[in-house]
């Protein structure tokens, strides 16, 4: 995704559980019904882009722990 594509997002929001902590997210969704996720530290760095059904898919390993760090 290019810088202009990233800066043309609108409605970015940053994790709840991000704030105070060194590891920010923020989130956004497109109008093509995908879920775009940066790090609100390097606003032009890299955007990873989910579809809905990925989204959802993500978010439940996460809230199961799949991806917990040790």
């Amino acid at each position: 995704m290019s810088v202009a594509e990233n800066d043309s997002l609108r409605d970015w929001r940053k994790s709840s559980r991000s704030y105070g902590a060194a590891a920010c997210i923020e989130v956004a969704g497109s109008s093509c019904e995908h879920i775009k996720v940066r790090d609100s530290k390097n606003l032009q760095g890299p955007v990873l882009q989910f579809s809905q059904v990925g989204w959802t898919s993500f978010l439940r390993h996460v809230r199961s722990g799949k991806y917990t760090q040790n």
